[in-house]
């Protein structure tokens, strides 16, 4: 078998591999309330999830069970990409001139152990079911999964991430120093440093619009774990440190790439949408990676990633 031969069989390996993580991640990612919307009745008994002006812990059960359930998933296909195995097909560093060494086992520690993400997320999620701070129909497990309220519920939480963002970089020092910087270190982000920030950060990029959005999306216990379990998973996605598969899908699309968003990173003016790039063309904020010097070979061997300061 000739060069080009192998060649074309390692690119059709590769595109296999990709078609096939994309297939099978995303639909993980939701599994929880894919398998159950349908099937609850047969497992839970009625008192446990039946509304009666009074929240019950079932359905918040299930969403941290759904958000964990697809971060774990996210976590086995950043170990296989981690590993450099032949399964995880061709892996393209988004930023080709640095690179980034780091333990696995230890990174995953930090990322799940990092009291200002799934730490804060969780206890707002619980205050608010518990204290019957959301709208009625959130304790409703009639129905199943409304695709098109999940949508929305993305959209309107991005579009309000962004504008928070966008007020975190552009109001003042100070309040850019005291919530958003410490995440900025990272000007070369792998996908464990999603949620590595600060306490103020969360709070006012991610509390706060989820609080809105809840309010304005009315929606049951099902399409709320679906958002959630996207939304949480797809924020750790575009900090991958490599190209996912999907990406060029996406960026057709203007859903938010690990590119995109490292185009953030390195430049801090730009790409402050994070699920979306909408509201970042509308407002003239949008840069390319493909226009982005830094992500282009420079045909010298790469350097390793300092940190900012």
């Amino acid at each position: 078998m000739n060069q080009r031969d192998l060649q074309n069989r390692k690119t059709l390996w590769d595109s296999t591999m990709g078609v096939a993580a994309t297939l099978v991640l995303w639909p993980l990612i939701v599994s929880v309330p894919l398998m159950l919307q349908h099937t609850y009745a047969n497992i839970f008994k009625s008192g446990w999830y039946a509304y009666q002006q009074k929240p019950k812990p079932l359905g918040l059960c299930l969403g941290l069970l759904a958000v964990a359930v697809g971060q774990t998933f996210v976590l086995c296909y950043q170990y296989v990409r981690w590993t450099k195995s032949k399964y995880a097909g061709k892996l393209v560093p988004v930023q080709p001139n640095e690179y980034r060494l780091y333990d696995y086992a230890e990174a995953a520690q930090e990322h799940l152990s990092q009291a200002e993400g799934f730490a804060v997320i969780g206890c707002y999620l619980t205050c608010t079911w518990m204290l019957h701070l959301m709208p009625s129909s959130y304790y409703s497990f009639e129905g199943g999964v409304a695709w098109s309220k999940v949508a929305a519920c993305l959209l309107i939480q991005d579009f309000l991430q962004y504008v928070m963002h966008r007020a975190e970089h552009k109001v003042s020092k100070s309040l850019y120093r005291a919530s958003h910087e410490p995440h900025h270190k990272f000007t070369n982000p792998r996908l464990f440093d999603a949620f590595n920030g600060s306490l103020t950060d969360t709070l006012l990029m991610i509390v706060l619009p989820l609080f809105a959005t809840k309010s304005i999306v009315h929606c049951n216990v099902w399409t709320y774990m679906a958002f959630g379990t996207l939304y949480a998973n797809w924020l750790c996605l575009i900090h991958s440190e490599t190209h996912h598969p999907w990406d060029c899908v996406f960026q057709a699309c203007g859903l938010g790439t690990a590119a995109d968003h490292h185009v953030h990173h390195k430049l801090f003016s730009y790409n402050y949408g994070h699920l979306f790039s909408y509201w970042d063309r509308l407002c003239g904020t949008y840069r390319h990676p493909q226009n982005v010097r830094q992500f282009r070979k420079n045909h010298k061997d790469p350097t390793q990633w300092k940190p900012h300061k």
